[in-house]
């Protein structure tokens, strides 16, 4: 039997998206695919996977935008696939928050403000506190409420949050959606048996 990759689903594909979850996945000793950037996203689920199956070692993180598109853009219909190929074990999902509040929603597990505190409450673009409990306006979450994932953790602008999440600081939002991540799916404890 095929051993699953382990990745990990992000609804971001901007340039700053890129440069945060590439920092985070050397940090944690994964892979982010590197083609998957886009806004909106370029390539399909079939080539995804293709790129997922070829990385040396997982967490294998893959970047999905929409670029705003209202209903299941080309970054939701690549990331269903991905999440659903039978070769693919999805760890989680990072949600990213946009100002998009007439648009798409989904429901999250937590969510991470701009400060690095935990909420149950949902946050914006900005990283800060809506006043909605377990769920956030974004681009590229439409189909997120279909996927049944370990856990998805909300977060506002990858790399930016007026700041807070800049790669020259670490990227600590993202860093820390990370290892929430990696913590709840059980990774740790899977690769220490493995």
């Amino acid at each position: 039997m095929e051993q699953k990759r382990k990745v990990i689903l992000v609804t971001d594909g901007d340039e700053y998206a890129h440069k945060a979850v590439q920092h985070a996945a050397k940090h944690i000793g994964g892979r982010c695919i590197s083609q998957s950037q886009g806004n909106p996203s370029l390539l399909t689920g079939q080539k995804l996977v293709q790129l997922i199956l070829q990385t040396p070692y997982d967490p294998v993180f893959v970047l999905f935008d929409d670029c705003g598109y209202i209903g299941e853009g080309a970054g939701e219909r690549a990331l269903l696939y991905v999440a659903n190929h039978t070769q693919v074990d999805v760890l989680g999902v990072i949600a990213v928050a946009s100002k998009s509040h007439q648009s798409e929603w989904t429901k999250v597990d937590v969510c991470i403000d701009r400060f690095g505190e935990l909420t149950e409450f949902g946050i914006d673009k900005y990283g800060l506190q809506e006043l909605e409990i377990g769920r956030i306006n974004g681009d590229t979450v439409y189909c997120l409420d279909q996927l049944d994932v370990p856990i998805v953790v909300g977060v506002g602008d990858i790399g930016k949050m007026a700041g807070r999440d800049d790669i020259k600081k670490g990227c600590p939002i993202t860093l820390k959606a990370v290892e929430i991540i990696l913590e709840r799916s059980g990774y740790y404890d899977r690769a220490n048996t493995d």
